[in-house]
């Protein structure tokens, strides 16, 4: 073998070795690029995304207080001369917080019954109740006055989608009560709320305030029926409700001239 074709057969020797290294330097970063995993902050933050939005869809969980009696209350807490003032379908922004102030300026307390659609909307509303000394009552979610006509399912997601969040709003304080809306109670609903700590709440004076039969017709039927019993329904809510607030103005001194004072349902 001559010298010069010697020469010339390492340098092809050496092209196709430098040739199969690129090639399988080329090759490696190929794969290296393929099976890399994403950057780590880009996983993170889809992790803190979903994880955001885990906690956004939690339910808020109800407390687990002691299961109360599933009867309805139609008495008070605090004796035979007690007037237990429950004022309905709130919280509402114009409404709510004038009957705070009545409430306030005679020094009176009431149970809030509160739907839990307006709890939803007013959060700063049952805030206010709680921290000016009222207690909350639970009065479903959407306020369906038919819903002792639908399933077990549907009451127990209107119950307690209400405790959820009437607990959330308030900042982490419990209704104590439930009163269906239009009185529509079953026995399932009344087991199901006392079993999570809501006694059932009735009423015994109902001035239909509702209806707007005029301040003074409120008035007159609240005074005509204390005899049935201390509990007087009211509403804050649900409509226009001035004469509501003007009749409680009136209301609240004639009750105390009278000798009464104003407690919680029995529980």
């Amino acid at each position: 073998m001559h010298a010069g074709t010697g020469g010339r057969i390492a340098a092809v020797v050496l092209s196709i070795v430098a040739a199969t290294v690129m090639a399988a330097a080329w090759t490696g970063r190929g794969e290296t690029q393929k099976d890399e995993p994403k950057p780590l902050q880009s996983a993170s933050r889809e992790t803190g995304d979903a994880t955001r939005k885990e906690r956004r869809n939690k339910p808020w969980p109800t407390r687990s207080p002691k299961p109360v009696s599933n009867e309805l209350s139609l008495t008070s807490e605090g004796g035979p001369k007690a007037v237990n003032i429950t004022i309905d379908d709130g919280p509402h922004p114009q409404f709510t917080p004038q009957m705070l102030d009545v409430l306030e300026e005679y020094g009176a307390r009431a149970t809030f019954c509160v739907v839990g659609t307006q709890a939803r909307r007013h959060p700063e509303l049952v805030k206010r109740i709680v921290a000016e000394g009222h207690r909350l009552c639970n009065h479903s979610d959407s306020h369906d006055s038919t819903m002792d006509r639908k399933s077990k399912s549907y009451q127990e997601k209107e119950v307690l989608d209400a405790a959820r969040t009437i607990l959330k709003a308030s900042g982490g304080v419990p209704a104590t009560y439930y009163r269906a809306p239009g009185g529509a109670f079953t026995p399932y609903s009344r087991k199901l709320a006392a079993h999570h700590g809501m006694r059932p709440l009735g009423w015994n004076v109902d001035p239909r305030d509702w209806d707007l039969p005029g301040v003074d017709a409120i008035v007159r039927t609240v005074k005509s029926q204390l005899a049935n019993g201390p509990t007087v329904l009211l509403h804050d809510g649900g409509g226009e409700r001035a004469q509501s607030v003007e009749a409680l103005r009136r209301l609240l001194p004639w009750l105390k001239k009278h000798g009464y004072s104003f407690g919680f349902p029995a529980r």
